[in-house]
């Protein structure tokens, strides 16, 4: 059950289309194009670290639908290769070539969840660094986004924040139907929201409990927040079509990349379900940090 090569055939893949063609009765150009789809999806695969297909999880599968939406690729069509990859999956399931079926909870309406548009690491750091940090709207815009990926928060959760939900680890959120996490925070996270507040020391604030402000001293809101993400963007350079939101599922994906287990992703994220795992698990801020510290990209 080994996968020989990036693009060839694999004695599963060769059984698999046997069995659409004599079982299932497909047509010779259903097949084919099944072919084509497993055969990319095999090639994506990272086969230095994996030696059949029981190495594969669900995070490979969405990984490489999530880029074949960076790459233009319509939603027809990967929706046709989800089709293709999940009855591979229940194939090889049933053939007892894998014990556990890696494509069997996902579908159309979670993939869509799971696979927008997403900043890489070097766009994320392009757009940082855009603020100009002499001015105190520049410190407070930079500091807006260090947050929005340091700690992948609602937008709504970002502008709810106060001066006394920051320590020097962890925000306490308020979230949806009131619930409170707490999140770590990286250190250049922190060290923005201290810029920042050093802009912040006058007269004029005393008794104003929020974190971040608008120019006349109100709590930043949802609107203000997307303007800001355009506007530097656009500046960045960066033509993906992005908003705040971006930030957090760029922070969920980029922790995938580093190794985190998808239920610290889920207490993170402050989801019930990301979708990619069936069993809610709780993880306690202990180990919340450790992963955080160990698998955040910018986290040094």
């Amino acid at each position: 059950m080994f996968i020989h090569t990036r693009c060839g055939y694999t004695d599963e893949i060769k059984e698999f289309l046997s069995y659409l063609l004599s079982e299932k009765g497909y047509s010779p150009h259903t097949i084919d194009a099944y072919r084509r789809d497993i055969q990319t999806f095999a090639a994506s695969l990272p086969l230095d670290h994996m030696t059949s297909w029981k190495d594969v999880t669900q995070h490979h599968i969405v990984n490489f639908l999530s880029t074949k939406k960076s790459q233009g690729y319509a939603s027809s069509s990967i929706g046709r290769t989800l089709a293709a990859i999940k009855v591979f999956f229940k194939f090889l399931k049933r053939e007892g070539a894998i014990s556990i079926n890696p494509a069997k909870l996902l579908d159309n309406p979670k993939i869509w969840q799971l696979i927008p548009n997403i900043l890489s690491l070097h766009e994320i750091e392009t757009l940082l660094m855009q603020p100009v940090l002499t001015k105190k709207s520049g410190a407070r815009d930079r500091a807006i986004l260090e947050v929005l990926y340091s700690s992948g928060l609602r937008v709504s959760e970002l502008c709810r924040l106060k001066i006394s939900d920051v320590d020097d680890h962890y925000l306490r959120i308020r979230g949806k139907g009131g619930k409170e996490r707490l999140v770590p925070i990286g250190t250049p996270a922190l060290a923005a929201i201290d810029r920042y507040l050093a802009f912040r020391d006058g007269p004029q604030e005393e008794g104003v409990n929020e974190l971040f402000l608008d120019k006349n001293n109100r709590p930043v809101d949802r609107i203000s927040v997307w303007k800001l993400v355009k506007k530097y963007a656009k500046k960045a350079g960066i033509t993906k079509l992005i908003s705040p939101h971006t930030f957090r599922h760029s922070f969920a994906t980029h922790l995938l990349d580093g190794g985190a287990d998808l239920r610290v992703i889920q207490e993170l994220l402050g989801h019930a379900s990301i979708g990619t795992t069936d069993r809610y698990t709780h993880v306690n801020s202990k180990q919340l940090h450790a992963a955080f510290q160990n698998c955040h990209l910018r986290n040094d």
